[in-house]
């Protein structure tokens, strides 16, 4: 693999990473909690957001790899952060509304960087957990 082998639902997780993240830490300081990542339901939403759809658990899987494995985000377990190396990315890509950011990105990450691989497995009952809970969450009108 080299740069330019990043795909649109790579970008699409990214961004939705760094949406996910930044509401929870918005959340959190008003809250006067502790800044701990967006969770995977977190981050579902902020794709079905961007996109008007759910990642499947294979697509969510693999892009969380590539990414993670780049040094873009971390994971742990349901919890995933930014890492420096993705807020770098962010910081520094040519401005766009977020109706192109997905596109902006994947531009980026295929001039910046070389997918990586990192062994995290999401299993299907954590990501149906994530889904319940995001659906949960459009019931409730949050």
């Amino acid at each position: 693999m080299g740069a330019g082998d990043w795909n649109w639902n790579d970008a699409w997780i990214f961004v939705s990473a760094v949406i996910a993240e930044r509401l929870e830490r918005d959340r959190a300081l008003h809250a006067a909690l502790p800044v701990t990542g967006a969770t995977l339901a977190d981050l579902l939403a902020a794709a079905d957001f961007l996109h008007h759809s759910v990642p499947s658990r294979e697509d969510l899987e693999e892009s969380v790899r590539r990414l993670a494995g780049a040094g873009l985000i971390l994971v742990e377990d349901d919890m995933i952060e930014v890492a420096p190396a993705g807020e770098q990315l962010w910081r520094t890509r040519p401005f766009s509304g977020l109706s192109s950011a997905v596109m902006t990105l994947q531009t980026q990450l295929n001039r910046a960087a070389e997918p990586g691989y990192t062994d995290w497995d999401l299993g299907e009952q954590a990501y149906n957990a994530a889904v319940r809970e995001y659906s949960l969450r459009l019931a409730d009108g949050r």
